[in-house]
């Protein structure tokens, strides 16, 4: 949870939003297992985050996702649109219900990344091991510089908090599953999907693709950003952007209760 920014979270709070923010198995203080050795499949996570609503009792919600948490929140939309009141899909790609042979794949530089990884740091090593996430937010940022010193503090509370900060890596291990549900074009929550113009990992095709399939959705594009959480210099116009959503969700279901 913690690549949430504590300022963003705050800066969405102050306009009477309840922000809720949770760690995923295998993070921060949630059930951690072995690591490289999952006790799970990619369809826990999804439930996961429909029984927290549950839990909260405070549902319908409005969901929010990055990346993997953009392909929970559509499969939680899919599969309990009860518990959904809007949604807004960040830096992430349709889970079905899109052609992807027409879409394209990473960047030449990320690709590259991917076939050739550095080596995994020391993870008893608090030094280390804030230094190697920083170097991988550097690959997924866009036009826009990662702000070093704030990715650096994340990266410190993470291993801080986290019971084993190895595990993490275990959810690359379980995404991808095959659901035949997972179809975006039977989405009926309002939608928000917000792309950034220099995304390395889903270039921008992919959301465009993400906002035509889903019905009635909107898109924003960010200009510079990439694969991440919405840079600090974003925020005015991200928090606009989601509020200006979030409050039209809401007219539209309380005129028809």
């Amino acid at each position: 949870m913690d690549w949430w920014d504590a300022e963003l979270c705050q800066a969405i709070a102050a306009h009477g939003r309840r922000v809720v923010r949770y760690d995923h198995r295998d993070t921060g203080q949630s059930t951690t297992g072995e690591p490289g050795s999952p006790s799970y499949d990619g369809g826990v996570l999804d439930r996961d985050g429909a029984h927290l609503i549950e839990a909260l009792g405070q549902g319908p919600m409005h969901l929010v996702g990055v990346s993997m948490g953009g392909a929970i929140a559509q499969s939680i939309a899919l599969h309990r649109p009860d518990l959904v009141r809007s949604l807004t899909l960040i830096a992430t790609t349709a889970v079905g219900g899109v052609d992807y042979d027409t879409l394209p794949g990473p960047t030449a530089a990320l690709a590259e990344s991917f076939e050739n990884p550095p080596p995994d740091p020391d993870w008893s090593d608090r030094a280390q091991v804030v230094e190697w996430m920083v170097d991988g937010q550097r690959g997924f940022a866009g036009a826009i510089p990662i702000d070093e010193q704030r990715t650096r503090t994340i990266a410190t509370e993470i291993f801080d908090r986290s019971i084993d900060v190895a595990a993490a890596g275990n959810h690359w291990l379980v995404v991808g599953g095959d659901d035949e549900d997972l179809d975006i074009r039977r989405i009926t929550t309002p939608t928000l999907v917000v792309h950034g113009s220099h995304d390395p990992l889903f270039p921008l095709p992919h959301g465009e693709a993400l906002a035509a399939a889903i019905p009635d959705a909107r898109l924003l594009v960010v200009d510079g950003m990439g694969h991440q959480f919405p840079p600090p210099s974003t925020w005015k116009q991200f928090v606009s952007t989601l509020l200006e959503h979030t409050e039209g969700a809401q007219a539209r279901s309380d005129s028809l209760t």
